[in-house]
């Protein structure tokens, strides 16, 4: 069974699915000739309700690519973007798209820049609610939230993201995300900027969210090791490619591509073997990253949800 051939069978169930999603830039730079920049090469993805997954992968992999053309901040070049089994390029009209940028919000990874800094953080969440929740945009509502977030609601609602620290402002963010009342979060790195000893607090809040409010998460990260904290299936990409996806305890657990092998193997864990292989780690990387950049020809299937790509 193929890929597309799971996602098709779990398509009643599935809050997100991208079929052969591609996405092609021409960049025209300053000086030199213009090139053409292939982001996403066929992407099959699924996701369900209540579920996390996540996307894997290093800077230029795709993976921010996959969650802009979730939110419509690009368009694709082929392929489609499903939401409960609607392709969102039909959403044509204010009312539709309104109602699709309700159940999707997108938390960045610069906590900063996505807030204004010239209003309090009570103005950012009224605002919110005013549009999407008229009924619930009182003081109460307000406060609700920034608990449920784990924020204090005495003294937050008056501050400006500057007063903030940095973990603040990413509980903000998705205390927004939350009066819209959200159904999906495609959260971009949302720990990275953030202190290492602040990072598993968020990471928590995240999965607390998502066992109480019954939130789906697309997580994209860099850092395979949290995968296994938060999400129940992760994908790795690499140049544009998923590599491999499925259930995180196989993915993470028991790597099977190589350039998912060489993403654990870069996590410090002494119970974590270096690839095998003849030769030094820096050759062998090379070596698989080069076989990993090649066209996925097809993909094989280890368990029921667990592929890796053949090149």
């Amino acid at each position: 069974m193929s890929v597309n051939a799971v996602a098709n069978d779990n398509a009643q169930t599935d809050i997100l699915r991208l079929e052969n999603l591609t996405k092609t830039f021409h960049v025209k730079p300053v000086f030199g000739p213009a090139k053409v920049v292939e982001a996403l090469r066929n992407v099959n993805l699924s996701l369900q309700p209540g579920k996390a997954l996540a996307l894997v992968g290093e800077s230029g992999s795709g993976k921010s690519t996959v969650g802009r053309m979730i939110v419509q901040h690009y368009a694709p070049t082929a392929g489609k973007v499903l939401f409960e089994g609607a392709d969102i390029a039909t959403f044509d009209t204010k009312p539709l798209q309104m109602k699709y940028r309700q159940a999707v919000q997108m938390v960045f990874q610069d906590p900063f820049s996505s807030l204004n800094p010239a209003h309090t953080i009570r103005h950012h969440l009224q605002r919110a609610l005013r549009l999407h929740q008229p009924d619930q945009s009182d003081e109460a509502a307000v406060k609700r939230i920034l608990e449920e977030v784990e924020l204090d609601s005495g003294s937050t609602p008056e501050k400006y993201p500057h007063e903030l620290s940095g973990g603040q402002r990413q509980r903000v963010n998705f205390a927004r995300a939350l009066a819209v009342n959200a159904r999906l979060i495609v959260a971009d790195e949302p720990t990275s900027m953030l202190d290492v000893s602040i990072r598993k607090s968020v990471l928590a809040l995240m999965h607390r969210l998502k066992e109480e409010r019954g939130l789906s998460i697309l997580y994209i990260t860099h850092d395979i090791a949290t995968a296994e904290y938060l999400a129940e299936d992760t994908a790795v990409m690499f140049r544009g490619q998923v590599v491999e996806q499925g259930p995180t305890a196989e993915v993470v657990g028991k790597p099977r591509h190589g350039y998912t092998q060489l993403l654990r193997a870069a996590v410090p864990d002494p119970k974590a073997p270096l690839i095998a292989g003849d030769g030094t780690f820096a050759a062998r990387a090379k070596e698989v990253r080069e076989a990993a950049a090649a066209p996925v020809r097809e993909f094989e299937q280890l368990t029921p949800s667990h592929f890796i790509a053949h090149h």
